[in-house]
């Protein structure tokens, strides 16, 4: 099956249990269509660049995804339509990254970047 990529914002007003449990509900919406929620992250509260839906701050939640596209399609149908989610990006990746994402890594774990002049 095909593998993917989500991050979504839910509104800054959900408490963290709130937003754990949307990443589950989505999670059993995939495993009702034959699909499954290999990894989850929880980033927490994080400050957005721009303003979306009069909110400076969302809850930001990452997940990794094995399932047939119309699995996915009934997700993002559901999280489009759910109040409590702002911002949904799905990508198509070929394969998992192993370990945590680049934002659960700690700064001496990134790989370095090129110094400042």
């Amino acid at each position: 099956m095909p593998l993917y990529e989500h991050v979504m914002i839910a509104r800054q007003d959900l408490s963290n249990t709130q937003a754990e449990g949307l990443i589950e509900h989505f999670g059993t919406v995939l495993a009702d269509n034959g699909g499954q929620l290999v990894d989850n992250e929880y980033w927490g509260v994080k400050t957005m660049a721009y303003k979306i839906n009069k909110n400076r701050k969302g809850h930001y939640a990452y997940m990794r995804t094995d399932a047939p596209a119309p699995a996915i399609q009934e997700m993002e149908r559901l999280m489009r339509l759910h109040d409590d989610v702002m911002r949904v990006l799905t990508i198509k990746v070929d394969e998992h990254a192993e370990g945590p994402s680049i934002q659960m890594q700690k700064r001496d774990e990134r790989d370095s970047r090129r110094e400042r002049r």
